[in-house]
Order: structure tokens, then sequence, then C-alpha cells
């Protein structure tokens, strides 16, 4: 039978440990108004700077105690499972937890195997959203739209860096920005758009020289 004293003498000692921490450090603080705690009457004569540093520092605490209580509750957790004698024992697969994983994380409740599988605390926007390519119409004739790699390109065009490496994304020699159809590169009308064949400019830039040259 395998040996859990030195984990859960190590639980026990975290849970005194935590519970300290959320009653010294948080126990009051919790209960105060920022403006008790920052000692000032009225934020009136403040620079809004100063009042936004005490509000992040109030809530850093606020995440510190959440995950401070947190661990609280998996270290409990992991001690109410030696009451029922399954310490040791993944919680999905019901296969015996290793001795080292328990060892690096006496909270573990499952194998690494499982626990990878679980994928804990990612976005549920993830579940539906695809990737990046399934956001881009390049190779499709009935979408003009501003798509995914545009509206990264537009923002690519800000960057310090050039981007000369191979198969960078800010290529953008051969599209067609600001128009459709290619024509419309070095094709232009007046104020008043098309009014006839006659009244169509040709534009002798490198857009026309594409064109006729068939290099596309």
């Amino acid at each position: 039978m395998t040996d859990y004293r030195q984990m859960k003498q190590q639980l026990v000692a975290r849970k005194a440990e935590l519970e300290k921490i959320i009653k010294q450090e948080f126990g009051d603080e919790t209960h105060q108004a920022l403006s008790d705690l920052t000692g000032e009457l009225s934020q009136y004569d403040n620079h809004p700077a100063d009042a936004a540093t005490d509000l992040y520092e109030r809530e850093k605490d606020y995440a510190l105690l959440e995950h401070a209580e947190r661990e609280h509750e998996e270290v409990e957790h992991a001690l109410r499972k030696f009451t029922d004698g399954t310490y040791g024992i993944c919680e999905a697969t019901g296969q015996t937890i290793p001795l080292e994983r328990l060892k690096a994380n006496p909270t573990a409740r499952t194998i690494v195997a499982a626990a990878s599988q679980e994928n804990r605390g990612r976005p549920a926007e993830e579940d539906v959203l695809k990737g990046f390519s399934a956001y881009q119409f390049d190779g499709r004739d009935d979408e003009t739209e501003f798509d995914a790699e545009d509206a990264y390109q537009a923002v690519a065009r800000f960057n310090d860096n050039s981007m000369t490496y191979e198969d960078a994304s800010l290529d953008e020699e051969d599209e067609s920005i600001g128009y459709v159809e290619e024509i419309e590169g070095f094709l232009s009308t007046g104020i008043e758009g098309y009014t006839g064949s006659d009244k169509v400019d040709v534009q002798h830039n490198v857009h026309l020289n594409h064109y006729v040259n068939g290099d596309k």
C-alpha cells in the first residue's frame, strides 16, 4: 500500500497557512471601503491616476484572495479524500495517480493524461471560434469583404519592424487593396461615377502594367 503520509502533512500545513493568509491579510481589507483604505475623505483633489493606482491595488488583492480561496478548497477536497480512502485515485479514470505527481502536486485529482483532456480554464469562445484561415477569402470570387487577413495587415502597417521575412503576412504587392476587380486599379471615372465608356480614364500605373503583362 502506498504511503501518502508525506502528502497529507504537506496538505495540513498548507491548509493552515492559507487560512492564516486569508484571515490576516485579506480579512479586514475586503470589508472596507476604498476611501477607508486610502485615508482620503474625498477624491475631488486627487489626480485620476492616483485613484486608478488605488483601484488597481484593490483589484489585485481581490484576485490574490480568490486564488488563495480556490487553493484552500482544493486542499480541503484532497484531505476529504483521505477520510474517504480515495486519495491517490484518479477521479476521471479510476487509475492510481503516480506518487511522483502527488509529491509535486498533492492536490492532483487526476493523472496527467486526464488533466490535459479536461482543458481547465480555457475560454468558452474557443469551442465555437475557428482558426485564422476560416476568416480570409482571398481564394473566393463570391466574397469581397474586409477579412481577417486584411484586418491584420491594417494593424501591421504600424509595426516599426519591416516584415521582410519569407511569406510575411504583410506582403501586399499582389493584392487588390481598395478595390474588388483588378481593372479598378487603373480605371477611373469622374465624381459623377460611370456615365459611359467614353468617360473612363486609364491611369498608367503599376496596376496597368501588371494587367497588360499578365503579372497577376
